[in-house]
């Protein structure tokens, strides 16, 4: 049985009620590097998404932020992020989310991302269009770096890492109208794919990070490749651009620089 847009959305609901309930509490953090963290609420929500993929779906394989690989029928692979933004949530920042998404036989098919105080469901379905809480989803027009406004990500291991991402933000930053930082790779595609960004590009993610809201700004018309302009945009070692398409060449030509 396949999985519909629908149901990825409702599941997507359903766990951003429990975030919903905890923002704003005191929670018990564990660290899984110096800064990357994990909140109880991270858990509580995959634990819910997990079970309720395998009951309704078993036999898929499922690839979770927590948890990890759950060996299934690679046919039927479900990308899961329970909390992106985790260190905003446990900030009390109101940028979170929840992220899912649905591949069949390698490719990314559905993706739903929610955010779930702002009541904002993107979602998508591969050769039908993107969506925000049903309106269709169309990224900018823009053309040029100069009228542009960016946003990127740094990775949880900047403080040792060379692709700290410092170099290329210093770089757009001079040739933009600006680069914002909002601490949540699945949004920030999300709003590119609706407009509210012009471009986003980041060094270090993971395939959770991406899957669901890479198909979401691809549907709604964006080129979302890796920084060298590959396709492949989920298989390590993994990095992503994502603009129009006459955009999206300048920010290569920069990012190869």
């Amino acid at each position: 049985m396949l999985p519909t847009l629908l149901e990825i959305e409702e599941l997507a609901r359903r766990a951003g009620e429990i975030l919903r309930a905890g923002y704003e509490q005191k929670h018990q953090l564990e660290y899984k590097g110096v800064i990357d963290l994990v909140t109880e609420v991270d858990h509580q929500s995959e634990a819910f998404l997990l079970a309720e993929i395998q009951r309704r779906f078993p036999g898929s394989s499922i690839l979770a932020e927590e948890s990890g690989s759950l060996d299934g029928d690679k046919d039927h692979l479900w990308y899961v992020d329970p909390l992106d933004g985790t260190v905003n949530y446990a900030h009390g920042i109101p940028i979170f989310c929840v992220s899912i998404g649905y591949a069949r036989r390698g490719v990314t098919t559905l993706g739903v991302v929610y955010d779930p105080l702002r009541d904002e469901v993107f979602s998508a379905e591969r050769g039908r269009g993107a969506w925000l809480n049903g309106r269709r989803l169309h990224v900018s027009q823009a053309e040029e770096l100069d009228h542009s406004l960016l946003v990127t990500g740094f990775p949880y291991d900047a403080w040792h890492s060379p692709r700290d991402n410092m170099e290329y933000y210093a770089r757009f930053a001079r040739l933009s109208q600006g680069v914002r930082r909002l601490g949540s790779a699945a949004l920030d595609l999300c709003y590119l794919a609706a407009g509210r960004f012009d471009g986003y590009w980041e060094l270090t993610l993971k395939p959770w990070d991406v899957a669901a809201a890479g198909l979401i700004a691809e549907e709604a018309g964006a080129l979302v490749t890796d920084i060298d302009g590959k396709a492949d945009y989920i298989s390590a070692p993994q990095s992503i651009l994502a603009a129009p398409a006459a955009l999206h060449q300048k920010m290569l030509a920069v990012l190869q620089k």
